[in-house]
């Protein structure tokens, strides 16, 4: 979330369905996971983060895969740097893209709800 309350979204080629979802990736052997993030926003769109805070992580169905999920404040504009990336832009909460997946607008409820709790 951005200081206008707005979402960074990316338009990936490697979602099936509609590219567009929440900035992610792999950790790197031994790589922690705050590096991670800080890592994949530089190399994909360009950003720096200012602030990182722990949200919430899950366990997917998949043997030892664990996602992280994390608020962050970046400094700058994203740009798209990698072949990854279409687009990538900040949306209002009000306003996310019509074509954005169930799965991910469920996470986007989940980050709000407990950046409210706060």
């Amino acid at each position: 979330f951005d200081d206008d309350n707005r979402i960074l979204l990316l338009d990936h080629v490697f979602r099936p369905d509609s590219g567009w979802g929440i900035p992610g990736g792999f950790l790197n052997r031994g790589e922690q996971a705050e590096a991670g993030l800080r890592r994949e926003l530089r190399e994909e769109v360009g950003l720096e983060l200012d602030s990182v805070e722990l949200l919430f992580t899950r366990s997917l169905h998949r043997p030892r895969q664990i996602e992280i999920y994390f608020r962050a404040k970046a400094i700058g504009t994203p740009h798209p740097r990698s072949f990854e990336i279409k687009r990538a832009e900040w949306f209002p909460l009000d306003a996310l893209p019509e074509e954005l997946p169930k799965d991910q607008r469920q996470l986007i409820q989940r980050a709000i709800d407990r950046k409210d709790e706060r």
